[in-house]
């Protein structure tokens, strides 16, 4: 009788033992247009991120979590519009101000780069070590024009650029 309530138990504790996804649709920053989703997950191996985009840039791209959960446009420092400003800038909570890349010590925020093929679309798998689902909740994902070379030179923030796609990362 007490190997079986111990069995039960242990089923009991795997069935609630509930893994935390969220999946951040993606949109064009310039048109609006649905480009596609990426999905977070929680894993024994880190964070999982899961990429099924459409519709962008052969080439690589900078991928970023962003510190507000917000893609509307804004006015830069240089009284310009910009799409997808009200995102702020990388999500930084320790206040490094650094870009050093994915489990680099610097912004939380950034992401391994996306590598778009020539048809525009991008599949991949990352893992993030020491990140959470919980981490990126009510931020938003950004994905930028130019690549990412995870230094702040020669350009600032890796050299991405323009934010050519965006979406909310909802809890």
């Amino acid at each position: 009788m007490k190997k079986t309530l111990f069995v039960s138990a242990l089923l009991l504790a795997a069935c609630n033992t509930s893994q935390s996804i969220i999946t951040v649709p993606m949109y064009s920053t310039d048109s609006s247009s649905y480009i596609g989703k990426v999905i977070f997950s929680d894993t024994s191996k880190g964070l999982r991120i899961q990429t099924d985009l459409t519709n962008l840039p052969f080439g690589e791209h900078g991928f970023h979590v962003h510190e507000y959960p917000n893609c509307n446009t804004g006015i830069n420092k240089n009284h310009q519009i910009e799409l997808a400003l009200a995102a702020g800038g990388h999500y930084d909570p320790e206040k490094t101000g650094k870009h050093l890349g994915p489990n680099g010590g610097g912004h939380k925020g950034d992401l391994p780069r996306l590598i778009v093929s020539t048809n525009g679309k991008t599949q991949q798998v990352f893992y993030l070590t020491g990140i959470k689902t919980t981490d990126f909740a009510n931020k938003s994902l950004m994905i930028h024009a130019g690549g990412d070379n995870y230094k702040d030179t020669p350009l600032p923030l890796g050299g991405g650029g323009k934010r050519i796609a965006c979406g909310i990362i909802e809890k």
